[in-house]
C-alpha cells in the first residue's frame, strides 16, 4: 500500500504524531544546550541518575546535537511528506503549493517556538526527561551520528582553522556577576562571597593602620610609663620598637604580661626577651595572598614596609577578615570614633580616618580608587593644602572643611547631596 493510499485519519494523525516528535527534539536541544553547569554537577554529584546522564551526554556535545537533528530532520522531512499527501488528496495541485506553507507555519508555533519557549524555562525539568530517550537513541544510531559528525568536522577544519573546544572556566569578573545575577544565596552569604573576590583588588596598604597612629612600646620611654601603658592596653600584640618604628626589636604578646613585674620597675630587658620576632611583609602585597601568608605563618600580624625596608604601617589579620565579613560589632557607625553624626544629616569626620573605613560604616561610595585617607582625597581634590575652610562637592558628596592645620586638613563635615 502506498502512502497516498491511506485513509485520512492515519494521515492526520501521523502528522500529529510527528509533530510532537519534531517538538520533542526542538525542546531537548534547547534544553540540554541550557542546563546550568554547576547545578548539573551537583546534581549529580547527589546521585540524580538523569543528571548523570546528562552530564555523559554534554562530554560529548558533538554527539548530543548529532543524534537530535538527524531525529528532527528526519520527522521534519517525513512531516513534509504526509502534508504534501494530505493537500494533494484535499485540494489538488493548490493544496500540494499551499502544504509547504501552512505546514512551516505549524510547525513552526507547535514544534518550535512553543517548545524551545517552555524548555528554556524549564531546562532541567525538560532535560531530566529527555535524557532517556535520547541516550538509548544515540547507542543506536551511533554509527550515523560519528559519520555525520566527522564529515561536519572536516569541512570546519577546513573552513576554520581554530575548533578546538571553549574554555568553560570562569574568570574573577564571570564568577562575581554568576554571584550577583543566578545565586539564590542569603544576601549576608552573597555579600561575604563577593568581599572574597574583592581581596585580590586590595593590597596590605589599603587597609593598614599607618605608620603615626600605630600603637607600640617605645623603649626609651620611661619603664613606669611602659608598664602603665601595657596595663592599659586594647591591643592583644604590640611592637617594641626603640625610637622609631624602623628600629623593631620584637612584637610583645599581652598573653605574657604576667611574666612581668609591672609594680615594680620594668625590665626592659625581659620585655626584650619575651618578645615574639617581627614580621615584616612588602607594601603592595594584595590581601588575598597576604591572608595565605599569615595562615601558612601562623602569624596574626606584620609590618608593612616599603621598598627601603621603612615601617609604613601595621596590617593585622583581623583587618582582612573584617573586610570579608565587616567589622565585628553591630552598630558600625557608633563604634568607629572617627564618625560623628549630626543632626542635619551630615557628619563630622577626622582627616586621618580611611576611605575605606567610612564607606564601609556608612554605607557610603566615596572614591577609593586614589587617595586612603579623607584628608588625602580632600588634597588631592584641591591640588593644595587649604589656608582656610572651604567647601566643594565630590562624586555626590558635599565637603567642608572645618579643621586646616600646617600640613593637613584635621576634620571635614560631609553631607550627601541626596540629602538637599
Amino acid at each position: 500500500m502506498q502512502i497516498s493510499d491511506l485513509p485520512a485519519t492515519i494521515l492526520f494523525g501521523s502528522l500529529l504524531i510527528l509533530t510532537m516528535l519534531s517538538a520533542y527534539f526542538s525542546g531537548s536541544e534547547t534544553a540540554m544546550i541550557g542546563l546550568n553547569r554547576y547545578r548539573l554537577k551537583h546534581s549529580a554529584n547527589e546521585g540524580n541518575r538523569s543528571a548523570r546522564k546528562a552530564e555523559r551526554l554534554l562530554k560529548t556535545p558533538e554527539n548530543l546535537l548529532g543524534v537530535i537533528l538527524i531525529g528532527n530532520n528526519l520527522v521534519n522531512n517525513i512531516a513534509a511528506t504526509v502534508a504534501a499527501v494530505i493537500g494533494l488528496r484535499l485540494f489538488g495541485d493548490t493544496g500540494l503549493l499551499l502544504a509547504p506553507i501552512v505546514l512551516t507555519i505549524f510547525f513552526l508555533v507547535f514544534a518550535e517556538v512553543a517548545p524551545k519557549t517552555l524548555a528554556a524555562q524549564h531546562p532541567e525539568r525538560f532535560a531530566f526527561i529527555s535524557v532517556h530517550v535520547l541516550d538509548p537513541l544515540l547507542k543506536l544510531l551511533y554509527p550515523l551520528v560519528r559519520g555525520v559528525g566527522g564529515t561536519a568536522n572536516l569541512l570546519l577544519r577546513w573552513l576554520v582553522k581554530d575548533t578546538g573546544k571553549p574554555d568553560e572556566k570562569l574568570s574573577m569578573d564571570e564568577l562575581r556577576t554568576v554571584l550577583l545575577e543566578r545565586s539564590r544565596l542569603p544576601t549576608r552569604h552573597q555579600s561575604m562571597l563577593l568581599q572574597v573576590l574583592e581581596l585580590e583588588k586590595l593590597c596590605v596598604d589599603d587597609i593598614m593602620v599607618p605608620r603615626n597612629e600605630v600603637y607600640g612600646i617605645d623603649l626609651e620611654d620611661d619603664a613606669s610609663e611602659i608598664a602603665s601603658q601595657i596595663a592599659s592596653s586594647q591591643h592583644t600584640r604590640l611592637p617594641v620598637f626603640t625610637g622609631t618604628l624602623n628600629r623593631v626589636e620584637g612584637v610583645f604578646h599581652m598573653r605574657k604580661t604576667s611574666r612581668l613585674q609591672l609594680s615594680e620597675p620594668l625590665a626592659k630587658d625581659e620585655l626584650k626577651h619575651l618578645c615574639d620576632a617581627p614580621y615584616f611583609v612588602p607594601e603592595g602585597t594584595p590581601l588575598h595572598v597576604q591572608l595565605m601568608n599569615f595562615q601558612k605563618k601562623r602569624e596574626r600580624m606584620a609590618l608593612v614596609v616599603d621598598e627601603y625596608g621603612d615601617v609604613q604601617g601595621l596590617v593585622a589579620l583581623e583587618d582582612i577578615l573584617e573586610e570579608i565579613v565587616g567589622e565585628f560589632t553591630s552598630d558600625l557607625a557608633s563604634n568607629f570614633a572617627e564618625v560623628f553624626p549630626q543632626d542635619d544629616g551630615s557628619w563630622i569626620v577626622d582627616g586621618k580616618a580611611l576611605v575605606r573605613e567610612v564607606n564601609r560604616s556608612l554605607d557610603w561610595k566615596l572614591p577609593i580608587g586614589g587617595p586612603r585617607t579623607i584628608n588625602g582625597l580632600v588634597l588631592e581634590h584641591l591640588q593644595r593644602i587649604p589656608d582656610a575652610n572651604v567647601s566643594f562637592e565630590i562624586d555626590g558628596y558635599r565637603i567642608e572643611t572645618l579643621q586646616v592645620g600646617e600640613h593637613l586638613v584635621r576634620s571635614v563635615r560631609i553631607t550627601p547631596t541626596s540629602l538637599g
